[in-house]
């Protein structure tokens, strides 16, 4: 008999907004006290102490517009954000401090979050939509110079970047992105090129998130649907489909695989979070707490697979976290 789904761990309340964005920093003095990140839109940042499972900081820097995107850049105290202000700023939180030190202006109205590759000591690239409707940014940072712009054929009519996923085989080969867009395509861009190498239509509608596993060379995409695609790439670079999972409710909005590649987690627009084993896309349990949409899902980066904990931000201002190694 199927175990019944688990309760949340706890539940983390006082964002007083819909939460877009959630990022997990276990690194620090004490590795076993993960900090969790989320970004609301009331354009706060909150920076969560997991152990009393109150607010220790809270980050004013987005002019109370939503903030849909939280990374963490070489351990807790540089962090990145993204806003609705059209900015994306980085922080300085170390010893307490909670400055913005840079900023760059995206130019870009839409929702879709940067990515963020270390590609080495001290130096990322970022992938940003850009200006121009169906373009994308690749910057490097911190000199905030562009390295390319990926612009689709003129007669792709690929619509809006919606998603993006910048990955490398291993630290200092060639950068790949990922990108989903408005008109249910994937495609597969080379940055040093600046040039895509496959396009796949996975979705009859806007690809709101994915989620990409190097090592198997698989990935995963949601849309409004009811259906996750999953997709592999091929030695010749080229996206094919792998399968299709047919959902009970549509509506997906965010989906991320966990570190171990073992399970992944998707976020309803039907107020639930799934979980799913990554081999072979198979439901494992539905956790059922939040009274509306689901936005975000994130795994914690435990060195110890065993601790991983789950966080998943919802429209009802809650974030819940859960342990679910153990049912899995």
């Amino acid at each position: 008999m199927a175990l019944p789904p688990p309760d949340p761990q706890f539940v983390l309340r006082g964002t007083s907004a819909a939460v877009h964005t959630l990022h997990f920093s276990c690194g620090g003095q004490e590795p076993d006290i993960p900090i969790l990140f989320s970004g609301s839109e009331n354009g706060f940042i909150h920076i969560w102490n997991l152990k009393t499972h109150r607010v220790d900081t809270v980050l004013d820097g987005h002019g109370r517009k939503s903030v849909y995107y939280v990374e963490t850049m070489d351990g807790k105290d540089r962090l990145l954000s993204q806003g609705r202000d059209q900015r994306i700023c980085l922080w300085d939180l170390a010893e307490g401090r909670t400055s913005v030190t840079d900023s760059v202006f995206t130019e870009h109205v839409g929702f879709c979050g940067c990515s963020l590759l270390k590609v080495a000591q001290g130096r990322w690239l970022m992938a940003i939509a850009a200006r121009g409707l169906e373009e994308v940014q690749v910057l490097e940072l911190p000199s905030k110079t562009s390295v390319c712009t990926l612009k689709p054929e003129v007669d792709a009519k690929l619509g809006m970047p919606m998603c993006l996923k910048l990955w490398q085989l291993s630290c200092g080969s060639q950068p790949f992105l990922l990108a989903g867009y408005e008109d249910g395509s994937v495609v597969l861009w080379n940055v040093t090129m600046g040039k895509a190498l496959s396009q796949l239509v996975c979705h009859q509608e806007p690809v709101m998130s994915l989620d990409f596993d190097l090592e198997k060379a698989k990935g995963i995409s949601g849309s409004s649907e009811k259906v996750l695609s999953i997709w592999s790439l091929n030695e010749q670079q080229n996206l094919q489909v792998y399968k299709t999972h047919k959902l009970v409710n549509a509506g997906i909005s965010d989906i991320t695989i966990r570190p171990d590649k073992k399970i992944l987690a998707t976020a309803g627009w039907d107020h639930r979070i799934r979980i799913f084993s990554w081999k072979k896309v198979k439901p494992l349990a539905v956790l059922d707490y939040h009274t509306a949409t689901v936005h975000c899902v994130s795994f914690s980066d435990h060195r110890n697979p065993c601790e991983t904990l789950l966080a998943a931000g919802s429209k009802d201002h809650r974030i819940s976290i859960w342990s679910i190694y153990t049912q899995t």
